[in-house]
């Protein structure tokens, strides 16, 4: 039958390894889910099918058997009316009836088999799905979980970056602060020996004033004695 043959993979499908071979697993098991659900439509309708076929079978096989034990009462009946002929002829009405019985019989046995498989397909189908919707939240809850991740250590990448600008502002402002350090006492120095010569050069007239002074006393002094 085909549908046993469509079905055939869904019967031997492994779920972990089609969600650990998935690029992207939240999407596959959607996906995954919703042909299950297509899939356990079509294998209802066929197990429906399939299970008419088996009572039929039965049905037939009941009625033939039925008729098979009729004559067989009726050649009984005949017999015991001494009737040999009219029992004679039930019975090679039952025997060609066993023919008919195997073939009854064997049919019944397919279409009890064919149901067996499609009742197992359908408890399996019934079984992923449950086990899928409840992975799918699982899973849906993971991958936010690691979007959220994603973002943080983009964010840290970010502030790794502002820490090594940082790093390299406060160097600059060192080398800023130490070149202006560096002036200040340049500057500092410069005033101090500017102020050094100037008092030098002052000292040089002072003393010269001095020895005018006295120079000038010393001649007031020799004009006061000629007198």
């Amino acid at each position: 039958m085909s549908i046993l043959k469509r079905f055939k993979d869904i019967m031997t499908s492994n779920i972990n390894a089609l969600l650990d071979k998935a690029e992207d697993p939240e999407k596959m098991i959607d996906q995954y889910l919703r042909n299950l659900k297509s899939d356990l439509s079509k294998v209802k309708a066929e197990t429906a099918t399939i299970m008419a076929e088996e009572k039929r079978a039965q049905r037939q096989l009941n009625e033939c058997q039925d008729e098979m034990e009729k004559l067989q009462r009726y050649a009984v009946k005949a017999l015991e009316a001494e009737n040999e002929n009219d029992a004679r002829t039930f019975l090679q009405k039952k025997a060609n009836l066993a023919d008919q019985e195997t073939q009854l019989a064997n049919a019944l046995e397919l279409a009890e088999a064919n149901t067996v498989q499609m009742r197992q397909m359908h408890d399996k189908l019934v079984k992923d799905i449950g086990e899928l919707d409840a992975r799918r939240q699982i899973l849906k809850g993971k991958a936010s979980v690691a979007k959220t991740k994603q973002r943080m250590n983009e964010l840290n990448a970010s502030v790794s970056g502002a820490n090594a600008n940082k790093s390299a502002f406060d160097d600059l402002e060192n080398k800023i602060n130490q070149s202006f350090d560096e002036a200040e006492a340049m500057e500092e120095l410069n005033r101090d020996s500017e102020q050094e010569d100037i008092e030098e050069l002052a000292s040089k007239y002072e003393d010269h004033l001095d020895v005018e002074d006295e120079l000038a006393e010393l001649k007031a002094q020799l004009s006061e004695k000629e007198e």
